[in-house]
């Protein structure tokens, strides 16, 4: 597996954003929210103004019951420290509610528009990468994504406390005061070395994700594969090999991030017992009240803690950061398919002219070199040729999931970059090789194509295909569940539902990649009879693995190494004996007259 050797390595499309542009892009989703924030900024003010008055108060009340004890005062002190303490308790849920709520809408919004960033993406892309990862970006990063926030609004509520505590202790003793101000420089200098540390540690840990996440999406989609090749062992050593690097790097960044706080206390704690020494000598002295004493001890105690937060913050912030800049990579991701112009586009006649084109999926594997093609209007073209002769290749760039880097592409005599590609791609019908069906019914699969459609319409094109009887096959008809990925249906039916779901769309062009698999003569009469149906009046582009299919064809390309060497009709090409007849004594003479392999 792949994800075995570079899991951990950034993706193609990863780039690297300056943290004031992360900043900014993460404030665009905050806007809205702007009303809650600033009502959780008067939250954490009251809050961090309750954390201050605490400690002023107890030490006001130590010096006045020092001078005279009574129950009276004792008991105003305690309401009082119970009221202070409920205020406190109030704001702080307060302002927990309603961040928990502003962020759970900026993640809502934010997955949103990464979903709708990789719809956008062409196939491509996804050949590319794999799917696992692209979800735990979708999932987990935008999860972590709100780190950000949180880290800054305890920020703010931080920064208040620190800037209080600071005037209540050079109220108390500037001295002192000045003496903590002079160890705060070494706890941020602690912290800010973190920093680069943690944001490094926070993307390895990120891509180690996101490998598990692939492999174990890889596993469970060809989990029967792997079950009647008895490679279940192999599948858990891939996975404890992922598994085992992606915990090694999970508790490097959990030693990373564990140990900021154990630094900073540690720096703290001297800086506080350094400060108990010479402010403890200052009561012995009479320079400072015990009141006054207790309540700058109390006031350091506090103070350690938000500043250390504060120190802290930017290595904790990477983590948030890393995820919002993977968030973004994958949304900034360049599409490769690109449209010069969004004419809008009823309808298409279908003719189909491919002028020069030249196309390779990589540099080092060109697959179409200054081709020329031209297909008429209603016209059925049978493509046949050996693995690697460009007959996929073809269908994949008159559909528009891939671009072709020079030449022209033609749709009624017009380029077809110059189209709206949503209007221009509900022209286009496809069937793949292997139908995938989605989660449903079989009626919802026909429907897929036109959600509005009625039964009765459904109904219809059902009935239009295989003479209607693989419907009546099914055990609930066109309510049967087809379970995960059509599993609950034969490889036939699948083919069924894939062309009628294509013959609802009514599409004007389409691209057909015949099954090999191995069905029943039934259900191929079947396909055969739907075909007709579905071809009818119709430009067809056949990647013809049967001999029926080739047969009917108006006209046979054969391809190699993606250029035309023959083409003609069945019985013109074999009375050439060249590469087609080659292929048909070559696959037929010891098979079935109707089956053509792929070559």
């Amino acid at each position: 597996m792949g994800f075995v050797m570079d899991g951990l390595q950034a993706e193609g499309y990863d780039r690297q954003y300056d943290d004031r542009t992360l900043v900014r892009r993460i404030g665009r989703y905050f806007r809205p929210k702007l009303p809650t924030m600033l009502f959780v900024s008067g939250m954490i003010l009251l809050n961090a103004t309750m954390d201050t008055v605490l400690p002023i108060v107890l030490s006001r009340s130590i010096d006045t019951l020092a001078a005279d004890f009574t129950v009276q005062a004792a008991s105003i002190l305690a309401v009082t420290i119970l009221a202070a303490g409920g205020l406190s308790w109030l704001f702080n849920y307060l302002r927990q509610a309603y961040t928990a709520r502003a962020v759970s809408d900026v993640v809502l919004n934010l997955r949103e528009d990464v979903f709708e960033s990789i719809l956008d993406r062409d196939m491509s892309f996804y050949d590319e990468h794999a799917s696992g990862k692209i979800v735990s970006r979708v999932t987990g990063d935008t999860r972590d994504f709100t780190t950000v926030v949180t880290l800054t609004l305890n920020l703010m509520s931080q920064v208040l406390l620190v800037g209080f505590l600071l005037i209540v202790l050079f109220v108390v003793s500037w001295q002192l005061a000045l003496l903590a101000m002079m160890i705060a420089p070494f706890i941020w200098a602690t912290a800010l070395a973190f920093r680069t540390i943690a944001r490094r540690a926070s993307g390895t840990n990120q891509r180690a994700r996101a490998s598990v996440n692939a492999h174990l999406q890889e596993t469970l989609a060809g989990i029967s594969v792997a079950k009647n090749f008895r490679q279940e062992q192999t599948i858990y050593d891939e996975f404890q090999e992922i598994n085992e690097k992606a915990y090694s790097v999970n508790l490097r960044e959990g030693f990373v991030y564990s140990s900021i706080f154990p630094s900073l206390i540690l720096i703290a704690g001297i800086g506080s017992v350094i400060i108990v020494y010479f402010g403890g000598n200052r009561v012995l002295n009479g320079q400072v009240s015990i009141g006054d004493w207790f309540l700058f001890v109390q006031a350091i105690g506090i103070f350690w803690f938000p500043l250390t937060s504060i120190a802290s913050f930017w290595s904790q912030f990477q983590l948030g950061l890393s995820a919002a800049e993977r968030v973004f990579a994958l949304m900034d991701s360049e599409p490769r398919v690109v449209q010069t112009d969004s004419r809008p586009l009823k309808t298409v006649k279908g003719e189909i002219e491919f002028k020069d084109v030249s196309f390779r999926y990589t540099e080092q594997e060109q697959v179409l070199e200054k081709f020329n093609l031209t297909i008429d209007a209603g016209e059925t073209v049978a493509l046949v040729g050996h693995t690697g002769a460009g007959k996929s290749s073809l269908g994949k760039l008159v559909s528009r999931f891939y671009e072709f880097q020079d030449g022209t592409l033609l749709i009624d005599g017009e380029d077809v970059r110059t189209f709206d590609l949503g209007d221009y791609r509900r022209q286009i019908g496809m069937v793949p090789q292997t139908p995938f069906l989605f989660s449903g019914t079989v009626r919802d699969n026909i429907r897929y194509s036109r959600p509005d459609a009625t039964d009765s319409e459904v109904d219809t094109v059902a009935q239009s295909i295989g003479w209607g009887d693989w419907v009546n096959g099914l055990p609930n008809g066109l309510d049967t569940d087809v379970g995960e990925r059509g599993s609950a249906l034969s490889m036939g039916q699948r083919q069924l539902v894939a062309l009628a779901r294509v013959l609802h769309e009514n599409p004007s062009v389409i691209i057909l990649d015949e099954a090999t698999a191995s069905i029943d003569p039934v259900t191929e009469a079947q396909i055969q009879e739907s075909l007709d149906v579905v071809l009818k009046d119709r430009t067809a582009i056949v990647i013809a693995h049967r001999l029926s299919t080739v047969r009917e064809a108006d006209r046979i390309i054969v391809l190699r190494e993606g250029e035309i060497i023959e083409q003609g009709s069945h019985d013109g090409l074999m009375g050439q004996d060249g590469h087609y007849a080659e292929l048909y004594n070559t696959y037929f003479r010891h098979q079935s007259a109707d089956y053509v392999p792929e070559g």
